[in-house]
């Protein structure tokens, strides 16, 4: 389709190959040599490292356009010879959280910055872990709110096991819910066996229980998440998903609604939080001071490239080696 638009119009492309990342399933990236350049010969490339630069940090800059070309060619690239702005993490294995913890609340060397914190894309619950240990994270979710849509696919107010699957629900957006034992709760207290009297939560519980409706619903949530020791590390999802009960005329058009909801996050777009977590796909084009590559020993070329050029003043990489090397691209 460019190519046919530079037939008419006078087109020139801009872009960086290194940072093709989406080529997955169906979605075939084309051939930056063979497909663009052979049509739109290069006319230069820009050697200014700008953003680095405006943050003050012109030589982390363009220590990243080297490691640019050394990712591309296959050369090694040692994080002991780094510039200041760099830290190599040793760590013993992915499961090394003793020292991915203090990496993942590296505080930024200016009031008010942001950080990025960069995991592998093929494990959704990584992204979970890490951030329920970085203080005041959040896990930024994908354009299609998968797993809130899956949810409201399967929700049924009539089952039996309405409470247990909005708590399930709840468990998987925060932490510190303890759904095992808010279910048994629930479930004594519906009994009549218990000794205790039910906390707001339960009570929340209970009412949704004797009357399965939206607003019930909706009350669980706020409850649950109300909860000393809460943390909701999923915002979005909590957003959507109370967006789209309390705007269900009644009980057989939560799925329609959870639809919507998706469409106006899509529209409304996404903040960027002070501390996010997720993968290259998701966090590609948002620019952070810091950015901390937890999976650093998982990324292929062109992601590692991507996630070290997330942050403009300082840049964490956690791995077991301090060289770093991967096939030429």
């Amino acid at each position: 389709m460019l190519s046919k638009i530079a037939e008419i119009l006078p087109t020139c492309v801009l872009g960086d190959d290194m940072q093709a990342i989406f080529g997955w399933g169906n979605n075939v990236l084309v051939n930056w040599q063979n497909d663009v350049q052979t049509r739109f010969p290069a006319i230069g490339q820009l050697d200014t490292p700008w953003r680095w630069k405006n943050a003050g940090t012109e030589n982390f800059g363009g220590w990243l356009l080297w490691v640019r070309d050394a990712l591309r060619a296959g050369t090694s690239i040692d994080l002991r010879q780094a510039p200041p702005e760099v830290r190599w993490i040793q760590i013993a294995g992915e499961n090394d959280i003793q020292s991915l913890t203090p990496a993942s609340n590296v505080k930024p060397p200016n009031d008010g910055g942001s950080v990025l914190i960069v995991c592998d894309s093929t494990r959704p619950q990584r992204h979970r872990q890490i951030a329920s240990r970085a203080h005041g994270a959040v896990v930024v979710e994908n354009a299609d709110l998968t797993d809130f849509i899956r949810f409201s696919e399967s929700f049924d107010f009539r089952s039996a096991d309405a409470v247990d699957d909005i708590i399930d629900f709840a468990a998987n957006t925060l932490t510190g819910v303890g759904a095992p034992q808010l279910k048994q709760r629930v479930k004594t207290l519906l009994a009549g066996n218990a000794r205790k009297p039910p906390t707001d939560t339960e009570a929340a519980a209970i009412d949704f229980v004797n009357t399965p409706t939206p607003p019930s619903a909706v009350a669980l949530l706020v409850e649950i998440n109300k909860q000393q020791g809460v943390t909701n590390l999923r915002p979005a999802l909590l957003r959507a998903c109370i967006q789209a009960f309390n705007a269900c005329p009644n009980e057989d058009h939560f799925y329609e609604m959870a639809v919507k909801a998706r469409e106006q996050s899509r529209v409304l777009g996404r903040s960027l939080p002070r501390r996010a977590v997720g993968s290259t796909l998701l966090l590609k084009g948002l620019e952070a001071d810091v950015a901390v590559i937890i999976d650093t020993d998982l990324l292929s070329a062109r992601d590692l490239y991507v996630a070290m050029t997330r942050g403009s003043r300082q840049l964490l990489i956690c791995s077991r080696n301090p060289i770093l090397m991967r096939p030429p691209v």
